[in-house]
């Protein structure tokens, strides 16, 4: 038996994800320039930003935003956000 292609819970992630809209887009598509679409994004890649922006050792862009966003955020929640936005198809 193969190993999930996933660690996180993509409905979990679904759930958490709300808060990401309003910059991000629901189906992590952002409609708003700046702020990047997270849709097919690498899995590992989003859950080092995330844990980049809550260790606040990323910069530059909206870095003192997503360290708010972040700061809150246990290494699951982590891994279920990433695993959901990188599960959908930009």
């Amino acid at each position: 038996m193969s190993a999930p292609l996933f660690a996180g819970d993509v409905d979990i992630g679904r759930a958490g994800a709300t808060v990401c809209a309003g910059c991000h887009g629901m189906d992590g598509k952002s409609t708003t320039p700046g702020f990047p679409n997270l849709a097919g994004q690498d899995v590992t890649y989003l859950k080092n930003q995330l844990m980049n922006f809550r260790n606040k050792s990323r910069t530059g862009g909206q870095s003192v935003i997503m360290y708010g966003m972040a700061s809150g955020l246990t290494d699951t929640d982590i891994e279920n956000l990433a695993t959901y936005f990188s599960s959908l198809k930009l």
